[in-house]
């Protein structure tokens, strides 16, 4: 075997094994920030979700407690929104004001 064969050798088997290596490196350093891209978008829908969560646990309750709620106490309270005066829309002052 000649240097020249041995020089050969080496460049067919180590630049292709290095070149495997590289390509492998940067695949691996992509996926790694598409998994923390992922992860903190994870993170931002289970917020919204736990904000959404809590909105109807609020609604919930509010209607557990009409529900639960004595109906003379309910009624006087639609009553008494029954009895507040009507608001009336500006553009209708506007409209009658021009006519």
């Amino acid at each position: 075997m000649q240097p020249n064969d041995v020089l050969a050798l080496l460049f067919v088997l180590l630049l292709p094994t290095i070149l495997i290596i590289y390509l492998a490196k940067r695949f691996f350093a992509f996926r790694e920030k598409q998994l923390e891209v992922d992860a903190r978008l994870a993170a931002e829908k289970a917020a919204q979700y736990a904000a959404s969560n809590k909105e109807l646990e609020q609604r919930v309750r509010v209607l557990e407690q009409i529900v639960t709620d004595s109906g003379a106490q309910t009624a006087a309270q639609i009553e008494a929104l029954r009895a507040a005066p009507p608001l009336k829309p500006e553009r209708l002052e506007h409209t009658s004001k021009a006519e």
